[in-house]
Parts: structure tokens; C-alpha cells; sequence
């Protein structure tokens, strides 16, 4: 059983407050060794940082408020060479935390890398016709541990996961990513290529934050230009980059650019909207991507 923790939170135009109350009272319920580390990665929002100050009245806590904006993967460096303990758990700072065992279960998992997953929270009055949503419950069921571990390298997120700090040194995350998107996806192609395995256990936390739905389509673009910058080295870890490359070999993807052009906008205008189809997204999503290929 692992004695001491650093529990390392990024965050980001957040509210983290009540998620580090409950990640302090769970290690206080432990009684172990432990930090809480929360690096705010430079937001914008001050009204934010402001509120978050209320966990440094907390024991054990620290609160890191950058200047600049880091990016999703120095961050995370940042916060593994701050720690003092020798295992991490990262854990994102908009998600929320339901589960009383959480911080136990850490203590209890094997492996040098464990990935505990998390659930789909719901929010009445936010979730009613909010793509995010919809989309995450479509997805809910791959998110068990079972279907995680016959992936376990390409079903990886950095919202919630467990490390010995001594593997993130050697293995940081590729600060290359700045952008929205996949930093964690090829983090886990680093570590099966230095034969680092991933554990996956059920120990979630709960996804309650679900941004309007412009401001989802806007950060899955930016998603997939991260994805089309770095497309030949995660050719093997992307379901849209297979899709993608089949499509070329028909010689279809001047037809989808095509379209994109054509109808792209009004695909885009229903998805923004206040009744979004979840079909159509996964459409735009692939005639976006073929778009970006097609100029670059």
C-alpha cells in the first residue's frame, strides 16, 4: 500500500474548490503523506483564480497560479518535477468526485501507470441539448476498465490516472503539444514503446463539466488540427486517421473536401445550435479533418 501521494491538479478557467475539499478529506480519512498540488496553467479568467484561492486554508495544499499559459503538457511536467512524493495522481480540475474510495484505490492499485477512468455526470438545466453531453454518454460505455484494457494504450486520458514520479521524469509529456488535444494519446505510444505498461482499474472520476456547445465545436476543431500537425507520428492511434487513409486510397477525399465546402457551414450552424444532432457531428468532425489534410 502506498503511503504517500502528491495529487497534482492542472486546471484552466476552472473551479476546482470542491473537488480538492473532497480529494483532502479522503487522504485525511487515509491518514497518509500526502500534497495536493493546483497550478492554474495561466487563465485568463481571474474571477477564477480568485475563488480557487479558498484551498490554500486547507492543510497540505498548494495553489501554483502561473502567468503565462503553459500548455496542457508542460503543465503536467511542471507539477511532476514540483512534487515531492513518489507517486502522482493527476487528476484534471474540472472533474468532480463521487466516489468515496478514490484516493484508496490508489493506494491499493499495482502498476507504475494506472488509468482509473470516469463517469458521465449530469447537471439539470445543462445537459438538455448540450453536444458534449450527448457525446459523452454515446462514448460511456467504452469507458469501462474492461473495454479500456483491451486498448490499454490508445484508451488513455490524463483526467484521472496514477504514476511513479520517477517515470514521468524520464518520460515527460511532448511539450510540442501546446493545443487542445492528444498529448495524452501520444504519451501512451511513449510509453508502450519503452515498455511501461498501463494498468486499468475502476476508479473514476465524474465528467460534470460540459461546455456550451460553440465552445465544444471550437475545442474539437482544435483537436483535429492538433491531430492533422501531428498525424504521422499517431497514424496507429486514431480511429479518424485509419478512416482517413482508406478514404484517400479510394481517391474520396477531394469528394468529402468537397462537401465540407458546401455544406460544412450548415452542418456546423445545427451543431452550435440549441438542438444538436450527435450524427452530424461525427460528419463534420471527419469532413473538417479532410478539409485540413486537403490544405495542408
Amino acid at each position: 500500500m502506498k503511503k504517500e501521494l502528491s495529487i497534482l491538479l492542472p486546471t484552466y478557467e476552472c473551479l476546482c474548490v470542491e473537488l480538492v475539499k473532497e480529494l483532502h478529506r479522503q487522504c485525511e480519512q487515509c491518514a497518509i503523506q500526502y500534497e495536493i498540488v493546483v497550478a492554474d496553467d495561466g487563465s485568463k479568467n481571474r474571477s477564477c483564480v480568485e475563488k480557487n484561492i479558498e484551498i490554500e486554508q486547507l492543510s497540505n495544499v498548494v495553489y501554483l497560479k502561473e502567468k503565462v499559459n503553459r500548455g496542457r503538457a508542460a503543465i503536467r511536467n511542471l507539477l511532476a518535477r514540483y512534487a515531492q512524493y513518489e507517486w502522482l495522481i493527476f487528476c484534471d480540475g474540472d472533474m468532480g468526485l463521487e466516489n468515496p474510495m478514490f484516493i484508496q484505490n490508489y493506494c491499493n492499485a499495482e502498476g507504475s501507470v494506472v488509468y482509473g477512468g470516469y463517469t458521465i455526470g449530469s447537471r439539470k438545466g445543462v445537459t438538455q441539448h448540450n453536444l458534449r453531453y450527448e457525446y459523452e454518454k454515446d462514448f460511456e460505455p467504452n469507458h469501462s476498465a474492461e473495454k479500456r484494457r483491451q486498448h490499454p494504450y490508445h484508451d488513455f486520458h490524463t483526467s484521472n490516472f496514477l504514476v511513479r514520479r520517477s517515470i514521468m521524469l524520464e518520460h515527460p509529456f511532448d511539450e510540442r503539444f501546446r493545443h487542445y488535444g492528444y498529448e495524452d494519446v501520444f504519451w501512451g505510444k511513449v510509453l508502450l514503446s519503452n515498455g511501461i505498461f498501463i494498468a486499468h482499474i475502476n476508479n473514476p472520476l465524474c465528467f460534470i463539466d460540459f461546455e456550451n456547445n460553440p465552445n465544444f465545436v471550437e475545442k474539437t476543431e482544435e483537436s483535429l488540427r492538433t491531430l492533422n500537425d501531428f498525424s504521422e507520428e499517431l497514424t496507429d492511434y486514431s480511429g479518424l486517421l485509419k478512416l482517413t487513409q482508406k478514404l484517400k486510397k479510394l481517391h474520396l477525399l477531394p469528394m468529402v473536401n468537397f462537401s465540407y465546402k458546401t455544406v460544412g457551414q450548415l452542418l456546423r450552424n445545427n451543431l452550435t445550435g440549441n438542438n444538436p444532432w450527435l450524427f452530424l457531428f461525427f460528419i463534420y468532425k471527419l469532413m473538417y479533418f479532410v478539409h485540413l489534410k486537403e490544405k495542408k
